[in-house]
């Protein structure tokens, strides 16, 4: 996609800010993030609010302005809450509730959203149930949990609420089970959200692309700076034949990759009928070029890749976890099929 001027100013405004916020350092962090950066980005930028309307205290702005930064997310495999944020902002606009909406856009409190699980609510408001692969969840002050086309906000400190930490193969981005028992909760927008849970799962899966793609595209450039510097045999390896085959394939993934994610985004912010099945292609499509593109950067690195010292290994982490969030390609593969043979 070519950007406009706005955008190119968005973007190269955010990736000059992440430069320095290594991932390396944030991870180390309590929280599992840099929280300094993220208040730097939802002041400075509006990071936090872009799709959100300016009465609400965010910038007014779309989904499309939300990809270009969740890309450059990607590209610096910056841990923090901003695709959390993504759907918990949108999850709130579509069930009608903006009380808590200027906080989060804000940065002053971080939501996190438990919908991939079972949950249900009893007479008095009391929720039970649980989730797994919940983002942000150790650091939430609040849980929003999605049962079936009901919102609830639940305080994470109240009694009746387990949060334990996930053993994770990619450390730039925690993820916890969320474990709910009679917990008291608030119905949130008449208790009805505005479209099923499957815009929230089409949401997930493009916004996620948009991080894949930034992944992919820094994991390219540093293979191919690598490649020209590395010498053997008296030349740089990139001059060899086979490994400008290898290169030339990747940079096809990362295009076609990019041309699927955005495609997606631009539906899903048109409301276009076809959404759903381009969210699902762009997840599958984005997924297995981020896998390509990390396993070549690994082995172009040759033995520095496999050093934690270098930031190879933590692509092709992020390549692998990434897949598996929000569905495995092959979940959403079935969900082509039965859509294209219907």
């Amino acid at each position: 996609m070519e950007l406009s001027e706005e955008h190119r100013a968005l973007r190269d405004a955010v990736r000059g800010l992440l430069a320095g916020y290594p991932a390396r350092a944030a991870i180390e962090q309590p929280a599992g993030y840099d929280a300094g950066l993220w208040q730097r980005l939802c002041k400075e930028i509006g990071v936090a609010g872009l799709a959100v309307p300016e009465a609400y205290g965010g910038a007014g702005a779309t989904l499309l302005e939300s990809h270009i930064v969740l890309a450059e997310w990607g590209r610096q495999l910056t841990p923090g809450p901003l695709l959390g944020s993504v759907l918990v902002t949108q999850a709130l606009l579509r069930a009608g509730d903006e009380e808590l909406l200027p906080a989060l856009c804000a940065g002053d409190r971080i939501a996190a959203l438990a919908w991939q699980g079972e949950f249900s609510a009893d007479p008095a408001g009391r929720i039970s149930g649980a989730a797994d692969q919940v983002m942000d969840a150790e650091a939430a002050e609040i849980l929003l949990v999605a049962s079936g086309d009901a919102l609830w906000e639940v305080t994470a400190s109240d009694p009746g609420v387990t949060v334990e930490p996930a053993d994770v193969l990619d450390p730039t981005r925690r993820l916890a089970t969320v474990r709910l028992d009679y917990a008291p909760a608030r119905a949130v927008g008449g208790d009805q959200m505005s479209g099923p849970p499957a815009w929230l799962r089409d949401l997930a899966c493009v916004a996620l692309s948009a991080e894949q793609v930034g992944a992919a595209s820094r994991a390219f450039e540093l293979t191919h700076e690598y490649v020209q510097q590395r010498v053997q045999f008296g030349r740089p390896i990139g001059s060899f034949q086979v490994l400008q085959h290898r290169l030339a394939e990747a940079y096809l993934r990362l295009e076609a990759a990019t041309t699927a994610s955005w495609t997606a985004a631009e539906a899903l912010v048109a409301d276009d009928a076809e959404a759903g099945t381009l969210a699902a292609m762009a997840k599958v499509h984005c997924s297995e070029s981020l896998q390509a593109i990390a396993g070549e950067m690994v082995q172009m690195h040759g033995g520095l890749a496999i050093t934690w010292e270098h930031d190879a290994h933590l692509y092709l982490r992020r390549a692998y976890a990434d897949a598996q969030l929000f569905g495995a390609p092959r979940e959403h593969l079935d969900r082509l099929t039965a859509t294209l043979l219907a």
